[in-house]
């Protein structure tokens, strides 16, 4: 049987990193499709719920999303009566966003699909060392967890 293409490639840690990266985020959209929901407006409605009330421009910020895709998600969600966009109290100018109930039912159902495709992807791996792979990832990834 002929060797694999690119095996100097496929013996980069970036590269494997990738792979298993697009495998997750594969896994987590599927799971969340099943919620009807997307990946960037599962991302949106859990930074609502932490930050909220939160100004539209903040939370752009906050989750590293072009402003302009932003208000594309948030129309879906508000659509969908999963959140609300209401004056800033503290500027009436601006628009602060909340989630509402449905918004916090359906994140809760979104946020237990994502851990079922996590574990799914991390199945391969002992307890200890999903733990030990975590403490690798943070330090690798520039995050402080």
């Amino acid at each position: 049987m002929a060797e694999a293409p690119l095996p100097a490639i496929r013996s980069l840690p970036s590269w494997l990193l990738g792979r298993a990266a697009a495998r997750g985020r594969a896994l987590v959209a599927e799971a969340l499709a099943t919620e009807g929901m997307r990946m960037w407006h599962h991302v949106v409605l859990s930074a609502v719920r932490d930050l909220a009330p939160v100004a539209q421009a903040d939370l752009g910020r906050g989750v590293a999303l072009d402003p302009k895709d932003l208000v594309g998600v948030l129309n879906d969600l508000q659509a969908a009566g999963l959140v609300v966009r209401e004056p800033d109290p503290k500027d009436r100018r601006k628009n602060a966003v909340s989630l509402t109930e449905e918004g916090g039912r359906l994140l809760k159902r979104c946020e237990k699909a994502a851990r079922e495709a996590n574990d799914t992807l991390l199945a391969p791996l002992s307890a200890a060392e999903r733990d030990q792979f975590m403490d690798l990832l943070i330090r690798i990834s520039g995050t402080d967890g």
